[in-house]
């Protein structure tokens, strides 16, 4: 696997110097088999790994679960990563989605959470199993973590295809506010380039 290595700076280091006094990173990694790019965020035993999903797998994921080829294509087609938040710190933590901001052309705007895909899907064809099969294979909204808990699913940003945003994180740890800043995230593409 190709691995990229770059401290958080600009942004980054300065919210995390600011709020927690540390130094974050974020690991960027390349699968030499499929391509898709991985993103992994740590900071004081905390880590958010995020992967590209390919439209075409979350398109497959939809169908067989019911959802008609409309409304699997508007899910697929909104930037989805596999995602697992990690606490393998000393502290417990906790997050709500709703506080996480998408920069995206200097806009600040929310993520796709599992609330907002139910509005989204309410008038699309979707059977009762796909809404909570989807449903649960999203990230949960709101979690708290204890030291050495840890959770996956899928996350949604509500962008196209390839588009690259920020991603700003709220969480909060022993109570206290943490802000960081995971810059240059990209969506995965419609298709991936033929080698």
């Amino acid at each position: 696997m190709r691995s990229d290595r770059f401290r958080g700076v600009g942004l980054a280091a300065a919210a995390f110097a600011a709020a927690a006094g540390a130094f974050a990173e974020v690991t960027v990694e390349t699968g030499p088999r499929t391509g898709l790019k991985s993103y992994e965020w740590r900071h004081d035993g905390i880590s958010l790994r995020l992967v590209q999903r390919l439209p075409d797998q979350t398109r497959a994921y939809l169908l067989a679960r019911g959802f008609s080829r409309e409304a699997a294509d508007r899910v697929a087609r909104s930037c989805l990563f596999g995602s697992m938040f990690r606490n393998d710190g000393r502290q417990p933590i906790d997050f709500d989605l709703d506080d996480w901001r998408v920069l995206y052309h200097g806009k600040a705007l929310p993520m796709v959470t599992r609330q907002r895909w139910r509005e989204r899907l309410a008038d699309l064809q979707v059977s009762k199993a796909g809404r909570v099969a989807f449903n649960w294979s999203l990230l949960p909204p709101r979690q708290h973590f204890e030291p050495g808990d840890y959770n996956w699913g899928m996350t949604s940003y509500g962008l196209p295809p390839g588009s690259r945003f920020d991603l700003k994180l709220r969480i909060s740890v022993a109570g206290r506010p943490v802000e960081a800043l995971i810059p240059g995230l990209e969506c995965a593409p419609e298709k991936l380039p033929e080698s």
